[in-house]
Protein backbone atom coordinates (compact mmCIF):
# COMPACT_ATOMS: atom_id res chain seq x y z
CA UNK A 1 0.00 0.00 0.00
CA UNK A 2 1.54 3.31 -1.10
CA UNK A 3 0.71 6.18 1.21
CA UNK A 4 1.38 9.80 0.39
CA UNK A 5 2.20 12.00 3.34
CA UNK A 6 -0.52 14.40 4.39
CA UNK A 7 0.16 18.13 4.57
CA UNK A 8 0.92 18.01 8.30
CA UNK A 9 3.49 15.25 7.78
CA UNK A 10 5.17 17.18 4.93
CA UNK A 11 5.77 20.13 7.26
CA UNK A 12 7.74 17.92 9.63
CA UNK A 13 10.24 16.90 6.94
CA UNK A 14 12.83 19.61 6.37
CA UNK A 15 15.83 19.82 4.09
CA UNK A 16 19.21 21.46 4.55
CA UNK A 17 21.64 21.88 1.64
CA UNK A 18 25.24 20.71 2.07
CA UNK A 19 27.40 23.06 4.18
CA UNK A 20 24.42 24.88 5.68
CA UNK A 21 24.17 25.68 9.38
CA UNK A 22 21.41 23.67 11.05
CA UNK A 23 22.02 24.41 14.73
CA UNK A 24 24.46 26.93 16.20
CA UNK A 25 26.13 26.36 19.56
CA UNK A 26 24.88 28.78 22.21
CA UNK A 27 21.55 29.53 20.56
CA UNK A 28 18.20 28.22 21.77
CA UNK A 29 16.25 25.89 19.49
CA UNK A 30 12.90 24.47 20.50
CA UNK A 31 12.99 21.54 18.10
CA UNK A 32 15.09 18.49 17.46
CA UNK A 33 15.79 16.55 14.29
CA UNK A 34 16.10 12.93 13.23
CA UNK A 35 18.12 12.51 10.04
CA UNK A 36 16.28 10.62 7.31
CA UNK A 37 19.02 10.92 4.69
CA UNK A 38 22.35 12.68 4.36
CA UNK A 39 25.11 13.38 6.84
CA UNK A 40 25.85 16.20 9.24
CA UNK A 41 28.87 17.28 11.28
CA UNK A 42 28.64 18.11 14.98
CA UNK A 43 31.16 20.60 16.36
CA UNK A 44 32.00 22.19 19.68
CA UNK A 45 33.60 25.61 19.43
CA UNK A 46 32.77 25.86 15.73
CA UNK A 47 34.56 28.73 14.02
CA UNK A 48 36.94 29.33 16.94
CA UNK A 49 40.56 28.37 17.62
CA UNK A 50 39.17 25.57 19.83
CA UNK A 51 36.91 24.00 17.18
CA UNK A 52 36.49 20.26 17.63
CA UNK A 53 34.64 17.92 15.28
CA UNK A 54 32.69 15.75 17.72
CA UNK A 55 30.94 13.46 15.28
CA UNK A 56 29.63 12.91 11.78
CA UNK A 57 26.07 11.65 12.01
CA UNK A 58 23.76 10.10 9.45
CA UNK A 59 20.38 8.46 8.95
CA UNK A 60 18.63 7.61 12.21
CA UNK A 61 20.70 10.01 14.32
CA UNK A 62 18.94 12.67 16.39
CA UNK A 63 20.23 16.05 17.48
CA UNK A 64 18.87 19.19 19.11
CA UNK A 65 17.24 17.29 21.97
CA UNK A 66 18.66 19.57 24.69
CA UNK A 67 16.94 22.60 23.23
CA UNK A 68 13.65 20.77 22.81
CA UNK A 69 13.64 19.17 26.25
CA UNK A 70 15.21 21.94 28.30
CA UNK A 71 14.70 25.10 26.26
CA UNK A 72 18.41 25.78 26.78
CA UNK A 73 21.19 26.86 24.43
CA UNK A 74 22.62 24.24 22.11
CA UNK A 75 25.84 22.62 23.33
CA UNK A 76 27.10 22.06 19.78
CA UNK A 77 26.89 23.32 16.20
CA UNK A 78 25.50 21.09 13.46
CA UNK A 79 26.48 21.66 9.82
CA UNK A 80 25.05 19.71 6.89
CA UNK A 81 27.93 17.68 5.42
CA UNK A 82 25.79 16.63 2.48
CA UNK A 83 22.18 17.44 1.62
CA UNK A 84 20.19 16.48 4.71
CA UNK A 85 16.54 15.52 4.97
CA UNK A 86 15.34 15.33 8.54
CA UNK A 87 12.22 14.84 10.59
CA UNK A 88 11.64 18.01 12.65
CA UNK A 89 10.23 17.26 16.09
CA UNK A 90 8.60 20.07 18.03
CA UNK A 91 7.22 19.97 21.56
CA UNK A 92 3.73 19.47 20.11
CA UNK A 93 4.89 16.40 18.15
CA UNK A 94 7.12 14.94 20.87
CA UNK A 95 4.51 12.48 22.20
CA UNK A 96 3.92 10.88 18.81
CA UNK A 97 7.67 10.85 18.11
CA UNK A 98 8.27 8.91 21.34
CA UNK A 99 5.54 6.40 20.46
CA UNK A 100 6.85 5.86 16.93
CA UNK A 101 10.63 5.98 17.59
CA UNK A 102 11.43 3.84 20.64
CA UNK A 103 14.98 3.04 19.48
CA UNK A 104 15.72 6.72 18.79
CA UNK A 105 14.42 7.75 22.19
CA UNK A 106 16.57 5.10 23.87
CA UNK A 107 19.62 6.32 21.92
CA UNK A 108 18.90 9.93 22.95
CA UNK A 109 18.76 8.83 26.58
CA UNK A 110 22.04 6.93 26.23
CA UNK A 111 23.69 9.93 24.58
CA UNK A 112 22.50 12.22 27.37
CA UNK A 113 23.73 9.80 30.04
CA UNK A 114 27.10 9.59 28.28
CA UNK A 115 27.29 13.40 28.08
CA UNK A 116 26.48 13.68 31.78
CA UNK A 117 29.18 11.12 32.60
CA UNK A 118 31.76 13.05 30.55
CA UNK A 119 30.74 16.29 32.21
CA UNK A 120 31.11 14.72 35.66
CA UNK A 121 34.66 13.59 34.80
CA UNK A 122 35.48 17.07 33.48
CA UNK A 123 34.07 18.73 36.61
CA UNK A 124 36.13 16.41 38.82
CA UNK A 125 39.30 17.12 36.83
CA UNK A 126 38.67 20.88 36.95
CA UNK A 127 37.97 20.72 40.70
CA UNK A 128 41.27 18.93 41.30
CA UNK A 129 43.13 21.42 39.12
CA UNK A 130 41.45 24.38 40.83
CA UNK A 131 42.21 22.93 44.25
CA UNK A 132 45.91 22.57 43.42
CA UNK A 133 46.03 26.14 42.10
CA UNK A 134 44.27 27.40 45.23
CA UNK A 135 46.78 25.66 47.51
CA UNK A 136 49.67 27.04 45.44
CA UNK A 137 48.11 30.51 45.66
CA UNK A 138 47.68 30.21 49.45
CA UNK A 139 51.34 29.19 49.85
CA UNK A 140 52.45 32.12 47.68
CA UNK A 141 50.31 34.47 49.77
CA UNK A 142 51.89 33.18 53.02
CA UNK A 143 55.38 33.58 51.54
CA UNK A 144 54.50 37.08 50.36
CA UNK A 145 53.20 38.04 53.84
CA UNK A 146 56.38 36.69 55.44
CA UNK A 147 58.53 38.67 53.00
CA UNK A 148 56.50 41.81 53.65
CA UNK A 149 56.96 41.36 57.40
CA UNK A 150 60.70 40.87 56.95
CA UNK A 151 60.87 44.16 55.07
CA UNK A 152 58.82 46.00 57.75
CA UNK A 153 60.78 44.79 60.80
CA UNK A 154 64.22 46.12 61.53
CA UNK A 155 66.51 43.16 62.29
CA UNK A 156 68.80 45.41 64.41
CA UNK A 157 66.10 46.45 66.84
CA UNK A 158 63.07 45.26 68.80
CA UNK A 159 61.17 44.44 65.63
CA UNK A 160 63.06 41.21 65.18
CA UNK A 161 61.36 39.66 68.20
CA UNK A 162 57.90 40.35 66.74
CA UNK A 163 58.90 39.04 63.33
CA UNK A 164 60.39 35.88 64.80
CA UNK A 165 57.25 35.25 66.84
CA UNK A 166 55.05 35.65 63.76
CA UNK A 167 57.20 33.42 61.53
CA UNK A 168 57.34 30.68 64.18
CA UNK A 169 53.63 30.76 65.04
CA UNK A 170 51.97 31.55 61.73
CA UNK A 171 50.19 28.53 60.29
CA UNK A 172 49.35 28.54 56.62
CA UNK A 173 45.72 27.82 55.66
CA UNK A 174 45.00 24.22 54.90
Amino acid sequence: MNQTPDNDQKKTIVSFPAESLIIKEGEIYTEMYKIISGRAEMYVGYGTDYEVLVSIIGPGACFGEFGLLMNSPSIYTVIAYSDVYALRVTEERLGSFIQDNHASVLQIMKNMAHTMDLMQHQITALSIELSSHTKEHEKKMVDMKKNMLRSFYNPNGMGLKGMTYFLENYESPK
